[in-house]
């Protein structure tokens, strides 16, 4: 059995039965929104492969965490290297001799070439004990052009030994050739009661404001820092106010300068947060009971009450270009603002 894996007991069952029946498949793809637990379970599983299914939680591959201090502390460092110094030194984790965690790097947080040309390479090394090595991909979706062709390389002939584990949010960011090779188990979001359960034994506290944002994904209701939500929260509630002409745009402008000025906070950390803001009003303005910030609930009728779904639905695909904008640098604070410009304008 997998040991501490919480839901998604089909795609955890599917893996064991796989390993069972001797017919493990090289290339598998889990998918599912973030916090949903997809690293968690490759781990999991990977320590069954390499304990011949004895174990599913082998420690030293448990450090390979990314959410670990150390290792997002090694994440955050990196950022601050030159281009050409991580290329030449990639990012990877491998606490186990026989498994390794390639992770997103750099300041836009990607899945690289050089990464990915170093996969190639390892994947030619022998298992330092048994018959298998595993290599876990975290956030493949992550990835530009010229690295997933350079993983697609090594997904056309594996070598024999390796399975490779990958993870995506959404599987359709993914080259189709990819999705092709892969066996693909989607994880989905925790029931109210799974969750309920998981809070109780992680003893979180503010148990049940972490769950409502959660929105079943335990990771995030373990790891989110609620002072930080809060405070990306107001900005983006602002945002929202401004642009369904609730105040002035020069409401707007001291967040705008304050999220520009911070060289620490990304703005698809923002994003987030407006996400989640966005379904609320829509769940305001369509009756559903669902809301998630339910302590600013006067805000979100304000705004629900001035937009329509069409206003929304305009909302959510500039918020979608923006995560795609958010890889290459732009600037946060101008791409805001132009937000808040268009919504304003189309009201």
């Amino acid at each position: 059995m997998i040991e501490r894996f919480y839901g998604n007991a089909a795609a955890a069952g599917t893996l064991q039965q796989m390993l069972a029946s001797g017919r493990l498949t090289q290339t598998i793809l889990l998918s599912g929104p973030e916090g949903i637990g997809k690293a968690t379970l490759a781990r999991r599983f990977a320590s069954l492969v390499l304990s011949g299914g004895r174990t599913s939680l082998d420690h030293r591959i448990e450090r390979d965490d990314l959410s670990l201090p150390d290792n997002t502390a090694v994440a955050t460092e990196r950022e601050k290297l030159a281009a050409d110094k991580r290329n030449d030194d990639p990012l990877l984790f491998s606490s186990h001799p026989d498994f390794v965690t390639f992770p997103p790097d750099g300041p836009m947080r990607q899945i690289s070439i050089a990464q990915m040309r170093l996969l190639k390479e390892r994947s030619q090394l022998r298992p330092l004990h048994g018959n298998r090595r595993v290599f876990l991909i975290d956030r493949l979706d992550r990835a530009n052009e010229q690295a997933a062709n350079s993983l697609l390389k090594v997904l056309e002939e594996p070598p024999e030994h390796l399975v490779i584990l990958m993870t995506a949010e959404n599987p359709y960011d993914l080259l189709p050739t990819i999705r092709s090779r892969s066996v693909m188990l989607a994880l989905s979001r925790l029931p109210d009661e799974e969750m309920k359960q998981f809070a109780a034994e992680r003893n979180l506290d503010q148990a049940e404001r972490r769950l409502a944002l959660a929105g079943g994904s335990p990771g995030l209701a373990l790891s989110m820092d609620l002072d930080a939500y809060d405070k990306r929260r107001t900005a983006m509630m602002a945002l929202l106010r401004v642009g369904a002409g609730e105040m002035p745009f020069t409401a707007w402008t001291r967040f705008s300068e304050s999220i520009g000025a911070s060289k620490t906070e990304k703005l698809e950390n923002y994003l987030r947060v407006l996400y989640l803001l966005l379904e609320d009003v829509a769940f305001v303005m369509s009756g559903h009971p669902d809301v998630r910030n339910t302590d600013i609930r006067a805000e979100l009728d304000a705004v629900a009450g001035r937009v329509t779904f069409d206003w929304v639905r305009t909302a959510v695909a500039r918020a979608d270009e923006l995560v795609m904008l958010s890889r290459r640098n732009i600037q946060k604070s101008l791409a805001l603002d132009a937000m808040v410009l268009a919504l304003r304008a189309g009201r």
